[in-house]
Formats: C-alpha cells, structure tokens, sequence
C-alpha cells in the first residue's frame, strides 16, 4: 500500500485491493458450489445432508473467522506505524489463537454434533451425510484457520493478488478431489456427500501449504519474521488480538445465524415459499460478496492510515468505501429487479416459484441497499478498532429489530413471508445509520485530523 493524495488516487487503491478480494470470494463460493452441486449428482439425499451440514458449519466459521480477523486492522495499524516487528509478533499469536480455538471447536464438535442434528428430526440418511461431511470437514479446520490468519497478514501489507492466485490454484484440486471422494473414482473409496467434507479439508491443507511457502519465501513477506522464534508466547498479545477479534466474530455469527433463524421461522410456510425465499436469498447472498470485499479493503486502508496517523485520508477512504458499496448495491440491486423473473427462472421451473422469487427480489433492492451500509460502516470502525459498541449496535439490529418486526409482519399481516424480507432491511438500515453516525462521532470527536 502507498500513501494517496487525491479521491482518484484512493478510488483507484481500494479497487486495487477489493478486485483480488472479490475474485477470492468467488473462489470460497465455489468450493461450497462444488460441494452441492456434487453431492446433488450422487443422490439427493446426499445434496440435502451436505446442505445440513454447511448451514451448522457456516455461522461457526464465519464468527471465528471474524475473531482471526482482527490480526487485519491491527497488522495494517503496526504496518501504518512502521512497527515492523511487533506485525510479526501479532501474525504470531494469532496462529497460536487459530491453533487453539481449532482444537476447542473440534472437541466441542465431538460432544454436541450428534444431539445438534438428532433435534433437527431428519431422516436417517440425511442425518448420517451430514454428520460424515462435517467429520470430514474437521480435519481441514487447522489449516482453514492458520491460513486465516496469514490471509489476514498478507491484506494488512495490501498485497491482495497473492490470495486471489492461491485461491484460484486450488480450485481444480477441490473440483478433483470432490469428483474423486464423491463417486469413488481414480481407486478413491466412494463415500459420497460425504467425500466433499474430506476433499475440502485436503483442499484447505493444500492451501495453508501454498500460503507458507509464499510468506516465508517471497518479499514483503519474508522481511517478517513469523515463524521465527516458536516457543515465544504472550497472553498480553493473544488478549489484543481477542479484544478486538471476539465483537468482530460475534457480529459475524450473530448475523449469520439471524438468517438461519429466519429460514427455520419461514419452514411453517408452504414449500413454494420455502422454495422462492432460499432463491432470492441465494442471489443477495452471491452479491453481498461484492460489499463485503470492499469492507475487507477498508478496513485494511483505514487501519494502515490511521497507523501512520493521517486521520483526514483514513475519513475519506472510510465514506469512499461506503459510497461505493451503495452504488454498486443500487446498480446491481436494479439489474436484478428488472430481470428479476430471468434471475428466478435460473432456480426453478415451477411459474408459481418463479413469481414469488422475483417479488422477493424487489425487497431484496432495498435490503442490498441497507446490508452495504452498515457492513462497509462497521469495517470503517474495524479500521479504527473500535468495534465494541458497534457489536452491540449490530447486535440490538439483528436481534431486537430484524427478527421482531420479521415476525409481526409475516404472522400478523397480510405480507406473510414478504414480511422478513421487510424487518432484514429495516434492521439492516437501522444498523447502518446507528454505525454511521459512531463512525462519525469518532472521527471527529477520537481521531481529529491533523495536517501534515
């Protein structure tokens, strides 16, 4: 990263970073797409215990992932401030932390996985391949973790490419792997769904390898010494790391399972509707991939300016961040409305499922819409570590707004399941604006401009 002087220079810096960070998005994407679509071909029964199992693993791994994280502001903070070597020491512990919390989860998962899915009432073939992907897929959680963690290092010094090209690399080795395990071809054991969950742990071993290799071989990153000096250890740093790390990842998992409770509340509406909203949500998921690549970006920007304590540039990188997640939400929310039975008709053939899903697509416009502001704010404040006000603010949105005005107005109106896509976006916009008007209390009020 290079310090800027101009809007165009910054514009031009964060599309710089957030164009790598999409395409690695992507990437993530289409293993999940992969694991799926796979699993679909061998039985549906095996497509329905992999869907299972990711929607358990997915706010569990997103909320750690957003505890790792915080090695990003903080590394692009000490990076800003020409610490070279306490960058270093936070890289460090933060694979300690990774390390720790993937062992924690893997022993939790052995005691609660098996009454977690025996309370789901699913039907013992269902059950039996998702309890085998999610086996599986535990022997990849330490390397999914540690890479984390280096993929966090490698953004703080703004060097985004070198994930993307990781990414892109062990795509055709998931898509062989998952062929191989699934259908049990190449003398590999046929195991199905189930497969998918051990060829993306290989997958994630594949891609800590190719991610240490770089850092301990390939300048910047070999000027840091992350893997020196093993036995050092300090709690003091771990606490740093944890202190800005645990709001991040309990935001993230607090979000992420709002929307898990959303589809178990929408399971009481008739398979048509369960249908048409897993659709629409499907597509405002692929394209929140968009703003949540130009959060990473901020808070990588923001957190090496105000490092180097340029508050003025790291103000503008923050509000340029936030007005650009809006126009590309608004441009892109406005192509799906209009094609929005095109887009529909890419999930069903069924004319009644096709019509719900292209009205769900015109609250998903305004919901794009909210969704980018408040998660390009929140990555702002990242950049600033301020971010224990801005988890209780997300977490009074999702919670005590998102789910209650849902519910009221889908049980007790005429909108039925129309109705939560009305109380996401109303709870979405009230976390924008609450993280907005915090980002610029702090901007004026904590880290007031000085001039150079």
């Amino acid at each position: 990263m290079n310090q800027t002087f101009t809007i165009r220079e910054k514009t031009k810096q964060i599309v710089v970073l957030l164009i790598p960070i999409l395409i690695t998005q992507l990437g993530m994407f289409s293993m999940v797409f992969f694991n799926t679509i796979m699993s679909g071909k061998y039985h549906s029964s095996d497509l329905a215990g992999v869907a299972i199992g990711s929607s358990v693993w997915s706010p569990i791994f997103m909320g750690i992932s957003g505890i790792l994280l915080a090695v990003s502001p903080i590394a692009a903070q000490r990076f800003g401030e020409k610490r070279n070597n306490e960058v270093s020491t936070v890289v460090k512990h933060g694979m300690y932390l990774s390390f720790l919390i993937a062992i924690v989860v893997i022993i939790l998962g052995a005691f609660l996985l098996d009454p977690i899915l025996d309370k789901m009432k699913l039907p013992e073939d269902v059950q039996e391949t998702a309890f085998d992907y999610l086996v599986g897929l535990s022997f990849g959680i330490v390397p999914l973790f540690i890479f984390n963690v280096l993929r966090s290092f490698i953004y703080a010094l703004g060097k985004t490419r070198v994930i993307m090209v990781i990414m892109l690399a062990s795509l055709p080795l998931n898509f062989f792997l998952n062929y191989a395990f699934i259908f049990g071809h190449f003398g590999f054991p046929e195991l199905g769904g189930s497969g998918a969950g051990y060829a993306t742990s290989i997958t994630y071993w594949a891609i800590m390898g190719m991610t240490i290799f770089i850092v301990k071989t390939q300048d910047p990153f070999s000027s840091y010494p992350v893997f020196s000096n093993k036995k050092e250890f300090s709690w003091e740093e771990c606490k740093e790391i944890l202190k800005i790390g645990v709001p991040m990842g309990l935001s993230t998992f607090f979000e992420t399972s709002m929307f898990a409770v959303v589809t178990i509340l929408l399971s009481k509406f008739n398979v048509t509707t369960i249908a048409a909203y897993q659709s629409a949500l499907n597509i405002v998921s692929f394209l929140y991939m968009i703003p949540i690549s130009i959060s990473t970006a901020l808070t990588v920007l923001v957190g090496f300016e105000v490092g180097s304590r340029r508050y003025k540039d790291a103000k503008q990188y923050s509000w340029l961040g936030v007005y650009l997640a809006i126009f590309i939400a608004l441009f892109t929310g406005l192509l799906v409305v209009v094609f929005r039975y095109q887009v529909a008709g890419l999930y069903s053939n069924e004319t009644a499922v096709i019509n719900l899903t292209a009205n769900f697509l015109i609250f998903a416009l305004f919901f794009q819409i909210s969704d980018a502001i408040q998660a390009t704010a929140q990555a702002a404040l990242r950049g600033y570590k301020d971010v224990n006000l801005a988890f209780i603010m997300t977490l009074i949105a999702y919670w005590l707004i998102c789910l209650p005005v849902g519910f009221v107005l889908a049980h007790y109106t005429t909108l039925e399941a129309r109705g939560y896509w009305i109380g996401l976006t109303v709870g979405l916009l009230a976390a924008g604006i609450a993280l907005s008007l915090r980002l610029i209390y702090i901007q004026k009020k904590k880290f007031v401009t000085i001039e150079g």
